[in-house]
């Protein structure tokens, strides 16, 4: 399950992979668009993502009902004045790229049409990114997948017969390097819809790696899934969550996001191997768990009893496993009260 982005390894034995996502949080203003990559960088994200589309390929122009949005963040609008909204200009393409590269951060896009996958391609993208409601577009993924670019497929509202055909169209177009995102695709969504159990079953049934594009509105959720084994982790980041741009109520700021990286290494890093062993932090501390002392003094020949034997800390003397035997026996020197006993100064029943 090799993949790597940019020259990046992702996968379970590496430090979570973070996405931050643009997307329509520019608002229009590619300052803010370049400052939310600078962001970005500063709060360690490994990659930034564009969207590549505009509202002429993506939907077309019509009030008809079929185009009209009825609820939600966005209700009241056509599509095609969200898109016409929202969309990041293809001539801000090249800008963005390089000044991503002056940062030190890669930056990819998720393409919503063939012309946006060449687009991309004269700016020598690292990878792409298909999103949840395209991850039915068949014909798309596989032009995709003819770039021989690592690619990231998201799964909201796929069932598993989708997601399975999603993942075989880009074989089949030419994709060796593939990735798969967990997702709920609600703006926002609620935690208690993620079922982040599906993460494991995904890794074991698709056996690719698989991450988590996280829609709620903190960083819980998205620490859980690296818990249970999310390589990847996508959220969308503004500079101003009352910005009032399409996506920023449900983005993260950039502290916010700073936190999450911070807080994704962390809950990678405890979580591992099986280890029943002794561990470094313990080392000191040992001393201080419980074993076998004299509480009183004790003359030789006497016999250990329940007063004068007791199980207390610190541990040097034997472990109170060892108490049954101890008093059956008796003290083979004199055995001064505070003294840790150890075998040479019990005489056990025979």
């Amino acid at each position: 399950m090799d993949f790597k982005i940019a020259g990046r390894s992702i996968g379970p034995s590496y430090l979570p992979y973070i996405i931050a996502e643009i997307s329509a949080n520019h608002n229009g203003d590619i300052v803010a668009a370049r400052k939310i990559i600078e962001e970005a960088k500063k709060a360690g994200a490994d990659a930034i993502k564009l969207q590549t589309y505009r509202a002429d390929t993506i939907t077309m122009k019509s009030s008809k009902s079929d185009f009209m949005i009825e609820d939600g963040l966005w209700a009241g609008q056509s599509l095609y004045e969200l898109y016409e909204r929202a969309y990041t200009p293809w001539e801000w393409h090249e800008e963005l790229f390089e000044f991503a590269k002056e940062q030190g951060i890669t930056l990819f896009s998720s393409p919503f049409d063939n012309t946006a996958v060449d687009l991309l391609e004269d700016l020598n993208a690292p990878a792409y990114k298909i999103a949840s409601f395209e991850a039915i577009d068949i014909p798309l993924i596989r032009y995709t997948a003819g770039t021989g670019k690592p690619m990231i497929i998201s799964t909201g509202m796929a069932d598993d017969e989708e997601i399975a055909e999603a993942i075989s169209a880009a074989r089949n177009g030419g994709c060796k390097e593939l990735a798969i995102l967990h997702c709920v695709s609600g703006y926002p969504a609620p935690a208690e819809d993620y079922n982040l159990r599906t993460i494991p079953d995904m890794i074991e049934r698709f056996d690719l790696i698989t991450g988590l594009s996280d829609h709620t509105q903190d960083n819980t959720t998205a620490i859980v899934g690296v818990a249970l084994g999310a390589s990847i982790i996508e959220k969308h980041v503004t500079l101003d969550r009352n910005g009032g741009g399409p996506d920023d109520s449900f983005s993260l700021e950039p502290s916010e996001l700073s936190q999450l990286c911070t807080d994704a290494a962390i809950a990678w890093k405890s979580m591992g191997r099986v280890d029943y062993g002794r561990k470094s932090s313990e080392l000191g501390n040992v001393k201080f768990r419980r074993s076998l002392y004299a509480v009183q003094d004790i003359a030789k020949g006497e016999a250990f009893t329940p007063d004068n034997v007791r199980s207390i800390r610190p541990g040097y003397g034997l472990a109170p496993k060892h108490l049954d035997v101890v008093l059956q026996g008796k003290a083979l020197k004199d055995i001064e009260a505070g003294s840790a006993l150890t075998w040479d100064l019990v005489k056990r029943k025979l």
